[in-house]
């Protein structure tokens, strides 16, 4: 798990100040009366609040103030994990079985945090943290960091305040579908056929597999969805059709491959199944023999096997027939993206907004990501403003990086930067989960809300922002039960942990 940087500093600020805050005075219950030495570290830390901003932008080229707000981080959870200890052994007096868990051991995963280790008195360690708190507080002032009005800064509008968009409709990709479906019936005169998408992350894959996945020339077909991910697992994917194609509350858990293969007899045959391989990486001979061969055991079936993945070598190693090749968008349609999402039209876009706004669209790089998510966030900027977002050295720093999806990362990396610190630490939680991992909504808000990092109330809008944004998606698999869902009234989300890594 990557480390997080130093723009989730801001975030953390808050969470740590308003403990501080409430510590002060005694809301939060403490051995010894250590108001005077907490309000001067209250002191410190907002002394650095108002340049962090200038601070989190300069760190995207600046290596040594991105050092310095990690060390600023690390300090807070320090002061974090203080405060709980003085609190547990406060309560430990009076009720020896209370224990709190600390707000750092929450993100532990995620962040190597400051550990105090010599066995010093609670005075000492209170004295020696405030002074080393304010040493590195005061080392903001080398960076020269100003508060001031600053042309590049861009002002977002409240989003707990901002009522959502439309989800965009998918664009660009009619054409595609319809090549797909051309080819697949053509060639599905064997017992199993397999096409493979490939590109760039971003490039819309994913949606147009959705498009052909529920594409009426398939309403005959039993259909299953399946996101596979870096950790190629045959038995998972196995069980997973299994459970799908058996329409069983209780997920399938064979352990052996060869109950998979006699279950897999009974399912597929003399059916009609489609299924998706979603975000296939796995690259070894074998482990696609494998997979194709489990396929395959269905006796007078008929199975159509859509596979995205980012690999040239592995759809070529995977098909049946010819791989398509998933082109970028062009400008024009990244623009039309870029309206929709942005309400462009509804907000009385001019002229030069226009001009403006389609520079952008071209940094996208045909990018349907990149086009949905820099457009979600212009949503909350107003139209003078768009040309800092257009300007911003994010679009240069990644395009000097060796990766083939710069421009996703860049417009990512800009919404990310600009969005309110509320919400970057709830999307900065969603790094505790493995890559495709998929969540309950409401189980995700419930760890929000007992964090600390939003109400219930808030907790819906954020989950609509982050889906907007792109960061977070609807899942398609049936990674819970349909009764679990029911009870909820709720959906599964898709956490894409792959870019919460490279963003923060």
């Amino acid at each position: 798990m990557a480390e997080l940087g130093g723009m989730l500093a801001a975030a953390i600020l808050k969470v740590v100040g308003d403990q501080i805050g409430s510590a002060i005075g005694g809301q939060i219950t403490l051995q010894n009366n250590f108001d005077e030495d907490l309000k001067k570290m209250k002191m410190a830390l907002d002394s650095v609040d108002a340049v962090l901003k200038a601070a989190e932008r300069r760190s995207i080229t600046d290596e040594p103030t991105l050092l310095w707000l990690k060390r600023l981080k690390d300090f807070m959870y320090a002061i974090s994990d203080m405060i709980d200890e003085f609190e547990a052994d406060t309560k430990a007096i009076t009720q020896p079985s209370a224990r709190k868990c600390s707000f750092k051991k929450y993100l532990a995963i995620m962040i190597p945090c400051l550990t105090i280790r010599p066995k010093i008195t609670m005075a000492n360690k209170m004295e020696k943290m405030r002074t080393d708190l304010e040493v590195v507080t005061d080392q903001h002032k080398n960076f020269k960091l100003t508060e001031g009005p600053n042309t590049n800064v861009l002002k977002v509008t409240d989003i707990r305040e901002t009522s959502s968009i439309t989800e965009t409709q998918i664009v660009g990709r009619t054409d595609d579908q319809e090549e797909i479906l051309a080819s697949l019936f053509e060639s599905m005169i064997e017992d199993i056929t397999i096409l493979p998408i490939y590109g760039i992350g971003g490039l819309g894959k994913t949606t147009l597999a959705k498009m052909v996945y529920n594409s009426s020339q398939f309403k005959e077909y039993s259909r299953v969805w399946i996101y596979v991910s870096q950790t190629f697992d045959l038995k998972n994917i196995g069980n997973s059709i299994i459970t799908q194609l058996s329409e069983k509350e209780k997920e399938s858990e064979y352990t052996e491959i060869q109950m998979i293969h006699k279950s897999l007899q009974n399912l597929l045959a003399d059916k009609k199944i489609l299924i998706v391989l979603d975000d296939l990486w796995e690259g070894g001979d074998f482990h696609l023999e494998s997979l194709t061969s489990m396929l395959k055991v269905g006796k007078g079936s008929k199975v159509v096997v859509i596979v995205t993945t980012r690999d040239e070598g592995i759809a070529n190693k995977i098909r049946t027939v010819k791989p398509y090749k998933l082109a970028p968008l062009s400008d024009d349609m990244c623009w039309y993206i870029i309206k929709q999402k942005s309400a462009f039209e509804s907000r009385g876009g001019g002229e030069q907004s226009e001009k403006i706004g389609n520079d952008i669209a071209m940094k996208c790089g045909g990018v349907a990501l990149a086009a949905k998510s820099i457009g979600h966030t212009l949503q909350y900027i107003k139209f003078r403003e768009w040309e800092s977002l257009r300007d911003s050295n994010i679009w240069t720093v990644s395009s000097l990086k060796d990766t083939s999806s710069t421009q996703v990362l860049a417009s990512l990396k800009l919404s990310y930067t600009i969005m309110p610190s509320y919400l970057k630490l709830c999307f900065a939680y969603c790094a505790i989960f493995p890559k495709g991992h998929k969540i309950i909504k409401d189980d995700l808000i419930h760890q929000w809300v007992s964090l600390g990092f939003s109400t219930w109330q808030h907790g819906e809008k954020y989950i609509d922002q982050l889906l907007g944004l792109s960061f977070l998606e609807h899942s398609n698999s049936q990674s819970v039960s349909h009764a679990r869902l029911m009870q909820l009234n709720n959906f599964v989300i898709f956490v894409q942990v792959v870019y919460i890594n490279l963003i923060i």
